[in-house]
């Protein structure tokens, strides 16, 4: 269906693409990863034909539609959020638009006047315009959009709706191929599961750049990585990928390494002997030789990991905040009514529950920017409170550059460790001089995300802090709450995420808080959860059964819990990484006995048969340990 043969693409002297090649097929489900700046939406571009490769061709199947959601914007006029969802194919908006003007009995604009009432309705059966209609509406609901809204003017809605009207554009013309960039950014996660579920059925092909690995590894049978300027397909979903790509590396450092030491050894018999006449000749065959290899790239840098001290608040009391017989509403609505919380100092606190149960009202009752109808709201002893949301932006001054917004702290930090920490966060290069103004909503949510790692509170309340973050910048997001010393409250769809960072939930529903007092693995048991992403809207009942009423711990013993358990995973952590490295030395072993130099070295020979057969004894009494210590992680 398309094809990519020979791609070369730069920007001056910086490559992005250079003899790179991509096959998509009918029923190829692709996702498409690599760091930020590596060119993914670039490719995009190119298959679109918004701008041409430099070499090499990009071809598409005849009559073969592709479809194409943009990461942050698209188009938008007069018409309404159904228009947009129904601009499937030509004249399809007018003769609906002339359909209900007539039903309504609105004036239809003079130049449609003369069409009979039956043209266009024979015209509009013959594109199945009323079944089309009843698509469109049913993929409008799934993503969140009320009947009220149909009709409404899509100009009066934010981007992030405007996108989801695309969106449901895209799925209700069904293209052969869905090109889909960071499709999930502007879902709240009821319509998030919804989108999944409904692409897990779709026809077509599916093309995705997306930063959320809980949606590649839900939808994806193959990741392709930018890596060396190449595209390098993989099978299986993100997990595997991630596990195969380690593999590669290993390969590749191995491989790299070889050639370097063999361009050494040549390059040393070319320095001694270039000068003698008798050894001339061999010294040139040398010199052809390491110009004929095709050299190695060297193993690329981690950039998922961000080289960056972060600054650390001063310590607060032991009871950080808590409420007492809290009552909230909106309106007539009630939310709340004689909630309890207790916060302690250095817990890392997820908020799950279903959309609507009060997760971002409970963040903003914590951080006062919400004040209750009724009860008290009280902060412990040093506590200071850091609010983040995904839409605040009022801390950041509009005349002012990035880097000069982020250099306005009182931390103790240099302009390289800023640099540094704004590059993560993908503002690199010349993107640090751009005005505070000219951003758009993503990067300035970045920027206050930065400016709060940079001088961070001792409590941090935050609310879906990975919307428009890479996967690299995610990573330095859990760099710094892994270091972060002060205590922790936040909601988040990236499971990921939460599973890295919670060592406690809450589950709030029906006006209700039910403590879990473990991680969102413990959650997961403890709620009989269908799976890690549904869990995090689970109800009551089935959907989130809560623990059986027992005598509740005090907090020592609660603590106790919880750090047995994270001394627990850590041990089990620690032999599952010491088997790796016996069975990668062991394969690198077995490799070297099967080459004829090592059997020809008897002692070496003999050495490494016993390091081999040392290891497989090792091996097998780690396994046994393993099991014994991954049982006692079970919930009991």
């Amino acid at each position: 269906m398309l094809t990519l043969s020979g791609i070369a693409k730069s920007y001056g002297e910086r490559t992005l693409f250079a003899g790179a090649a991509l096959q998509v097929n009918r029923g190829d489900r692709i996702g498409l990863v690599g760091p930020n700046g590596a060119g993914k939406s670039t490719l995009f571009s190119l298959i679109l034909g918004g701008e041409p490769a430099d070499e090499g061709q990009v071809s598409t199947e005849r009559d073969a539609v592709i479809g194409y959601l943009p990461q942050e914007s698209a188009p938008v006029g007069e018409e309404t959020v159904l228009e947009i969802a129904l601009d499937v194919a030509d004249d399809f908006v007018r003769l609906h638009r002339i359909i209900k003007a007539r039903e309504t009995k609105h004036q239809v604009d003079s130049e449609l006047h003369e069409e009979s009432h039956d043209d266009v309705h024979e015209r509009y059966n013959e594109l199945n315009g009323y079944l089309v209609e009843a698509k469109a509406k049913q993929i409008l609901a799934g993503l969140g959009f009320r009947d009220s809204d149909l009709d409404s003017p899509a100009r009066t809605l934010s981007g992030g709706w405007v996108m989801r009207a695309h969106l449901a554009r895209l799925l209700t013309q069904e293209p052969e191929l869905l090109m889909l960039d960071e499709p999930t950014n502007h879902l709240d996660l009821e319509s998030l599961m919804w989108f999944q579920g409904y692409l897990k059925g779709y026809p077509g092909a599916l093309l995705v750049i997306s930063h959320d690995r809980e949606f590649l590894d839900a939808l994806v049978t193959a990741i392709v990585e930018i890596r060396h300027r190449r595209l390098v397909r993989y099978t299986g979903d993100f997990t595997k990928f991630l596990a195969q790509r380690e593999a590669a590396d290993a390969q590749h450092l191995a491989a790299y390494n070889a050639q370097q030491k063999e361009i050494a050894h040549l390059q040393a018999f070319v320095d001694r002997f270039k000068a003698k006449a008798s050894k001339a000749t061999q010294a040139q065959s040398k010199i052809r030789q390491i110009e004929r290899m095709d050299k190695l790239d060297p193993p690329e840098s981690d950039d998922r990991k961000v080289g960056f001290r972060f600054p650390q608040p001063a310590r607060s009391g032991q009871k950080v905040i808590w409420l007492e017989q809290l009552h909230f509403a909106y309106g007539e609505t009630q939310v709340y009514r004689g909630v309890d919380l207790e916060v302690q100092r250095g817990e890392r606190i997820v908020l799950v529950g279903p959309n609507g149960a009060g997760k971002s009202t409970l963040l903003k009752l914590l951080a006062g920017k919400l004040v209750a109808d009724q009860g008290e709201r009280v902060l412990g002893h040093n506590v200071a409170v850091g609010y983040y949301s995904q839409y605040r932006i009022e801390m950041l001054e509009p005349g002012r550059t990035v880097l000069e917004e982020a250099l306005d702290t009182d931390a103790k930090v240099t302009e390289q460790a800023v640099r540094t920490l704004l590059g993560s966060f993908l503002f690199s290069g010349d993107a640090v001089f751009k005005r505070v103004d000219v951003l758009s909503g993503g990067e300035k949510s970045r920027l206050a995300l930065v400016k709060l790692l940079l001088d961070p509170p001792n409590l941090l309340l935050m609310d879906e802090p990975t919307t428009h973050l890479d996967m690299s910048s995610i990573d330095a997001l859990v760099a710094a709450m892994t270091q972060f010393e002060g205590t922790l409250v936040f909601i988040s769809h990236d499971v990921h995420f939460i599973k890295t960072l919670a060592d406690k939930v809450i589950h709030t529903a029906g006006g209700k808080l039910t403590p879990y007092l473990g991680d969102y693995e413990f959650y997961l048991h403890k709620t009989n959860a269908d799976s890690e992403r549904a869990a995090l809207t689970a109800g009551t009942g089935a959907e989130a059964k809560p623990q059986a009423k027992v005598s509740r711990p005090s907090h020592q013993e609660a603590k106790q819990i919880r750090s047995d358990l994270r001394k627990q995973k850590k041990l089990v952590q620690a032999i599952e990484t010491e088997i790796d490295d016996l069975e990668t030395r062991s394969a690198a072993i077995t490799k070297e006995l099967e080459l004829p130099e090592t059997w020809n070295d008897g002692a070496r020979a003999k050495e490494l048969s016993r390091e081999l057969k040392a290891n497989a004894e090792r091996i097998e009494a780690l396994s046994s340990k393993w099991e014994t210590e991954a049982s006692r992680l079970e919930p009991s």
